[in-house]
């Protein structure tokens, strides 16, 4: 299968199962001037691209089966953990959002100060350690609920990351619990987040009732999104 060209049309085709869709919604792949296949996340590397779906599965595919090699026309070489590299990617572009998050003040931590945000309002997404004990989670959400009834759907509910994870994203120990409030910063994370996770679930879109629909604070209050923690492939 060829590749496309970055300028042809406003969608493009994933190399392994001949898909189509907006770049947003996809993976860019560059060339290296040796000849490696790197990751292009942010879709900002200089030449040629190629596409797969946001899907660890199908980079998996795309590098056992010398995918990248046709698309570009040439021999080039795809680390067999490509899929794995490109996971990693995608975990720390959406952790150093959250820390950009926190920066702007739109973060809070701690399961005292998340229970005041909820009371106060303002929350836009719960975030819980994905190592976080479970009624720890629970009580969060009944407290949204207890608070705003059914409109408590609209928030968004973030178990992506280790406890560690989120030490690290947000410049404190033992970070459990942390809530977001509404803000830019806020919207930028939650879209990377929502990017990582359908790329672990293989989802081939956000689940917003919208074709293409990135996770936004907005729209999160518009469609009652609920980020869940998927499975990581092979894990």
């Amino acid at each position: 299968m060829r590749a496309e060209s970055d300028t042809a049309g406003s969608e493009r085709t994933c190399i392994v199962t001949g898909t189509k869709d907006v770049p947003e919604a996809m993976l860019r792949f560059a060339l290296s001037p040796d000849g490696s296949v790197v990751p292009d996340i942010r879709r900002k590397l200089p030449g040629r691209g190629v596409w797969t779906r946001l899907s660890f599965d199908t980079v998996s595919r795309a590098a056992a089966k010398q995918a990248f090699s046709r698309a570009f026309r040439a021999k080039v070489e795809a680390p067999a953990a490509l899929a794995e590299t490109v996971g990693a990617l995608l975990e720390r572009d959406a952790l150093q959002s959250l820390s950009i998050a926190n920066k702007a003040g739109l973060v809070v931590a701690g399961a005292f100060k998340v229970d005041s945000a909820i009371e106060a309002g303002g929350v836009v997404a719960l975030i819980q350690a994905s190592d976080g004990a479970a009624d720890g989670a629970a009580k969060r959400v009944h407290a949204l609920r207890a608070k705003l009834g059914p409109e408590a759907n609209a928030i968004v509910r973030v178990d992506l990351f280790k406890s560690g994870e989120l030490d690290l994203a947000l410049g404190r120990a033992n970070v459990i619990h942390a809530a977001l409030k509404h803000g830019a910063a806020s919207s930028a994370f939650l879209a990377r987040a929502d990017r990582l996770r359908r790329y672990r679930s293989g989802e081939a879109h956000a689940a917003t009732g919208t074709k293409h629909g990135d996770v936004t604070a907005d729209k999160a209050e518009a469609f009652g999104r609920s980020i869940k923690l998927a499975e990581k492939p092979g894990g």
